[in-house]
C-alpha cells in the first residue's frame, strides 16, 4: 500500500495535482464572499422576527384565499412538473448507487461449429463440434477510492436542487394566487365604491334638475351634473373587465376553468382583507435557510464539488472483479455431470497512466465550474437581500400612503357634503359640487389602490423571505 501511495504521489505530481487533493477532494465551507448585514436597511426601529408559520397567507384570515392556494398546490401544472423532476432526481440517485452492487446475469446457449481442416493441411479433414452451455456471470467494480460514492453524493446534491426548485415553485405559485386575488378584491371594491358614488351623483342630478325646473339655475348645472354621472358610469365596464381578467388568471393558476370559479369569486368583494401586519423580516442571515433559490444555489455548489471529486478520482486505479460459472456439454443430458462444470474468476486492477492530459483538464473544468457555482451563490444571496429590502420599503411606503389618503378622504367627504348643502341653499356655484364629486371618487379609488398595493407588497415580502407551503 505504501508503494501504491508513493507511485500515486509521483504520478499526481507530474499531472499538476497533489495526492492529498486527489484523495481528500476540495471542500469549500465558506461560500459567502461578504458577510450578511445584521439588519435590513429600513427596519432600524422595528423588531424583526421570523414568521411563526410558512402558511403566511392564513394571516389574512380569508378562507377563500386559503382554499384557492390549497387547490393551486394540488392542481397547478408547474407544481406537478416540479414534483416529476424531483422524482427523476431521486431515481438518478438510486441509479448512481446501483454502482455499489455487482452486475449479475445468466446465459444459455447452443453452439454448432465446423473447423476447416485445410487450415492445418491440404489433406486434413474438417471437423464438426457442438455443445450446450448454461451459466451465470458477474461483474463488479469495487469502490476502493470512493469514485462511485462521490457520484452518488453529486446526485444527492442535484436532488436537493430539484427539491428547492419544487419549493420555489410553490412559493411563487402561492404568491401569484394571492396577488391576483388581492387585485381582484381591489377591483371589486372599486366597483362597489363607484356604484355608491354613482347613486350619490344621481341624487345631485335630481337636485340640479329640481333647481333648474324651479328657475333658480340654468340648464348648465344639469349638464354638468349629468357629465359627472355619465363619466362615473363609463368607468364601470373597465372595472368589470379587470375583475374578469383577475378571475381568469386565478383559474389558470389553480388548474380550473373560469366558469368553475366565477360564483365563488363574486362574493366578498365589498371589503379588503386586513393589510396592516407586523413585518416578519427576521435577520438577513435567516434567508440562508428559508429562500429556496439560495438553498438550490448552495446545493448546486455541493454538486459541483462532488463532480470535482469524481474528476480527481479518475487519476486513481480501478479495481474490478469479473467471474463466470456454469456448465457445458456436447449433449444436453450431460450438462449437470461432474465434468461439465466450468468457471473463471478475474480480479483486475486497471490504471490509466497517460491519456494526453485529458483528466487534468477535466479537473480544471470541474474546478472552474465549481467557482462559477460559488459566484452564482453569492449573487443569489445579494439579490435576495435586495428583494427583501425593496419589499419592506414598498410595504412601509404603502402604509404611509394609506394614512395620508385617510386624512384626505375625511376632508374630501366633508367638502362634498358642504358643497351640496350650500348649493341646495343657493349659496355656492355648482362647479364646487362638481369638483367635490370628482375629488371624492378619485380619492376613494386612491385609498383603495393603496390598500390593495399594501396587500400585494406584503405578499411580495413573504415571497422574498422564502415563505412556502408546509406540504
Amino acid at each position: 500500500m505504501k508503494k501504491l501511495i508513493h507511485v500515486l504521489t509521483i504520478v499526481c505530481g507530474i499531472l499538476g495535482v497533489t495526492a492529498q487533493d486527489v484523495v481528500a477532494g476540495d471542500p469549500n465551507n465558506n461560500l459567502l464572499r461578504k458577510s450578511l448585514p445584521d439588519r435590513w436597511t429600513y427596519t432600524a426601529d422595528i423588531e424583526q422576527t421570523l414568521p411563526d408559520s410558512d402558511d403566511w397567507w392564513k394571516k389574512f384570515n380569508d378562507p377563500l384565499l386559503d382554499s384557492l392556494i390549497a387547490s393551486g398546490i394540488s392542481n397547478n401544472f408547474n407544481v406537478l412538473t416540479a414534483i416529476s423532476r424531483m422524482k427523476i432526481a431521486d431515481a438518478q440517485i438510486k441509479q448512481a448507487a446501483s454502482g455499489f452492487y455487482p452486475n449479475i446475469g445468466v446465459s444459455a446457449a447452443y453452439e454448432n461449429m465446423r473447423s476447416a481442416g485445410a487450415m492445418r493441411g491440404s489433406d486434413v479433414p474438417s471437423s464438426n463440434s457442438s455443445y450446450f452451455s448454461l451459466g451465470a456471470n458477474m461483474q463488479w467494480e469495487i469502490d476502493v477510492f470512493g469514485k462511485i460514492a462521490a457520484g452518488v453524493k453529486a446526485k444527492k446534491s442535484l436532488y436537493h436542487v430539484s427539491r428547492a426548485d419544487y419549493v420555489a415553485t410553490m412559493v411563487s405559485l402561492s404568491a401569484e394566487i394571492a396577488t391576483y386575488y388581492f387585485n381582484l378584491r381591489t377591483f371589486q371594491r372599486q366597483l362597489y365604491i363607484t356604484k355608491e358614488h354613482l347613486a350619490s351623483q344621481e341624487r345631485v342630478v335630481t337636485i340640479a334638475k329640481s333647481r333648474f325646473e324651479a328657475g333658480l339655475v340654468s340648464k348648465l348645472d344639469v349638464a354638468q351634473a349629468l357629465t359627472v354621472y355619465y363619466s362615473t358610469e363609463a368607468a364601470i365596464p373597465q372595472l368589470e373587465y379587470s375583475i374578469r381578467q383577475a378571475q381568469n388568471a386565478i383559474a389558470v393558476l389553480i388548474g380550473a376553468y373560469p366558469e368553475e370559479l366565477a360564483q365563488r369569486l363574486e362574493s366578498g368583494g365589498q371589503t379588503l382583507p386586513e393589510y396592516h401586519q407586523l413585518i416578519p423580516a427576521g435577520v438577513p442571515a435567516d434567508l440562508l435557510r428559508r429562500r429556496p433559490d439560495i438553498v438550490a444555489a448552495e446545493s448546486e455548489v455541493a454538486a459541483y464539488a462532488a463532480q470535482l471529486g469524481v474528476a480527481k478520482k479518475d487519476f486513481l486505479p480501478t479495481l474490478s472483479l469479473q467471474g463466470t460459472i456454469g456448465v457445458a456439454a456436447h449433449k444436453a443430458g450431460d450438462l449437470f455431470k461432474d465434468n461439465s462444470l466450468q468457471y473463471s474468476i478475474a480480479p483486475t486492477l486497471s490504471w490509466t497512466l497517460f491519456d494526453g492530459f485529458a483528466r487534468k483538464y477535466a479537473v480544471s473544468e470541474a474546478r472552474e465550474q465549481m467557482k462559477i457555482g460559488i459566484e452564482s451563490y453569492n449573487l443569489t444571496v445579494m439579490t435576495a437581500v435586495q428583494e427583501v429590502d425593496n419589499a419592506i420599503i414598498a410595504y412601509m411606503t404603502a402604509l404611509r400612503a394609506i394614512d395620508s389618503y385617510t386624512n384626505v378622504i375625511k376632508q374630501s367627504d366633508e367638502s362634498f357634503n358642504l358643497s351640496v348643502d350650500l348649493y341646495r341653499e343657493g349659496l355656492t356655484p355648482f362647479t364646487n359640487v362638481v369638483d367635490a364629486q370628482i375629488n371624492s371618487l378619485t380619492y376613494a379609488n386612491s385609498i383603495i389602490n393603496a390598500k390593495g398595493q399594501a396587500l400585494v407588497d406584503l405578499v411580495n415580502l413573504y415571497k422574498a423571505l422564502g415563505g412556502s407551503p408546509t406540504k
